[in-house]
C-alpha cells in the first residue's frame, strides 16, 4: 500500500442529516482515509470540528464498533452518563450493540481534530438515534422517522 495523500483524500463536508438536524454539524471535515486506501471492512475518518461543531446527532450503532481518537484540541463527549471532557491523546470506545448513545462537540474557539475508527458493517447496522425522530435503517437506503415514514 501507498502512503495516503490526506489532503486528496476524499472528504466529506458539512452533515447530511435530514430534517434540520444537519445545522449543528455544518463547520465539520471528514478526511475518509480508509476510503483513500481502498478499505472496505475498516472505516477510518481524520474529522475536524470548527468551534461550535458537533461530530453528528447523539447515536448508537447496532453493528458496528467505534474507537475515537483526539489529535488535537479538546472535545465534550456526550454519552447516556452525561458529558465528559476529551484533549488531545484522549480515546473513547463504543462496542456494536452498546446502546450508549455519544456524539462530540467542539465548545472552544479552536478546531478539534478527531480520528474516527469504526467496523462497516452496512447491510446489519441500524443506527438509533434517541434525543430525535431519526433512525438510519441496516442496509444504508436513507434516513427514516422512528416509526419508519421515510424523509
Amino acid at each position: 500500500m501507498k502512503k495516503i495523500d490526506i489532503e486528496t483524500a476524499p472528504e466529506r463536508i458539512g452533515s447530511r442529516y435530514p430534517g434540520g438536524y444537519h445545522v449543528t454539524g455544518m463547520n465539520k471535515v471528514r478526511k475518509q482515509l480508509a476510503d483513500a486506501a481502498g478499505l472496505t471492512q475498516l472505516g477510518v475518518h481524520r474529522l475536524t470540528l470548527e468551534a461550535g461543531a458537533w461530530s453528528g446527532q447523539r447515536h448508537w450503532h447496532s453493528h458496528e464498533d467505534e474507537l475515537i481518537y483526539v489529535l488535537a484540541g479538546s472535545v465534550t463527549m456526550i454519552t447516556n452518563d452525561g458529558e465528559e471532557i476529551l484533549q488531545a491523546g484522549d480515546a473513547a470506545g463504543f462496542r456494536a450493540g452498546n446502546p450508549d448513545a455519544h456524539h462530540f462537540i467542539n465548545h472552544t474557539d479552536v478546531p478539534a481534530v478527531l480520528l474516527e475508527i469504526g467496523t462497516r458493517n452496512p447491510e446489519a447496522d441500524t443506527t438509533t438515534y434517541p434525543d430525535i425522530d431519526l433512525l438510519m435503517p441496516a442496509g444504508r437506503r436513507g434516513y427514516l422517522h422512528k416509526d419508519g415514514t421515510p424523509y
